[in-house]
């Protein structure tokens, strides 16, 4: 079973709807479906370094073997808990993941936002509703502490920009930030795009990565000194 991988990034590629990478791992190349922002990244070298580390889902079948590749274990995992819901497939996970993050996802348990999860394609009534009673036990401690975060620090009313962060964390991490360094940046990184809302000026993911990366690496110096 594999559960992580690390080698050269040999090319990517879109069929339909789906993502895929091929990695070169010590002389074998291995086919890895992938997240739509990651794969983009690539594309518009957000993501210069072509030396990748994917957190892998291995689903075994009679005549073949998928790889399901993450940039994060709270990605991996989380598509292993939809899988265990019934009726839910590997390209469903895909697609929830495609289109929200984590925190979103939460949330519309949370708040039953049936509407939000129907939005992702392939999930009808029937099937939100079998999301959210599952996922609503499964997820108590982390809907308990989204409810704890303060509006100040975390909360995104605005869904596309909510996306935005959650997909520049995911790039910090492939980027080799540590975890805690990507939290504190967070907080300052919302007040920003406050900023930035009050003087109607453009919010794009290249400026935000710019200002954590500046932040992160201003800060790192800072401490070497």
């Amino acid at each position: 079973m594999i559960s992580w991988i690390n080698g050269e990034l040999v090319e990517s590629w879109q069929t339909d709807q789906k993502f895929f990478v091929l990695i070169n791992c010590q002389g074998l190349g291995y086919e890895v479906q992938i997240l739509e922002s990651f794969f983009l990244k690539l594309k518009t070298n957000q993501i210069s370094n072509k030396n990748v580390t994917l957190w892998i889902k291995h689903i075994k079948k009679e005549d073949s073997d998928l790889l399901f590749g993450f940039t994060s274990k709270d990605q991996k995992n989380f598509f292993i808990d939809i899988l265990n819901i019934r009726g839910v497939g590997s390209q469903i996970g895909m697609g929830i993941l495609n289109k929200l993050s984590i925190s979103e996802v939460i949330n519309a348990i949370n708040t039953e936002n049936k509407k939000l999860i129907c939005s992702v394609p392939g999930i009808g009534q029937k099937m939100s509703d079998r999301l959210i009673l599952e996922l609503k036990s499964k997820f108590k401690n982390k809907i308990h502490i989204e409810k704890l975060k303060t509006k100040d620090e975390f909360e995104i009313n605005n869904t596309e920009i909510n996306k935005m962060v959650g997909d520049l964390q995911l790039t910090l991490e492939s980027l080799n930030y540590k975890n805690k360094e990507i939290k504190t940046i967070l907080p300052i990184l919302i007040k920003e795009i406050d900023v930035l809302t009050k003087k109607e000026k453009k919010i794009s993911f290249e400026n935000l990565l710019k200002f954590a990366m500046n932040y992160l690496n201003n800060d790192n110096s800072n401490i070497a000194r």
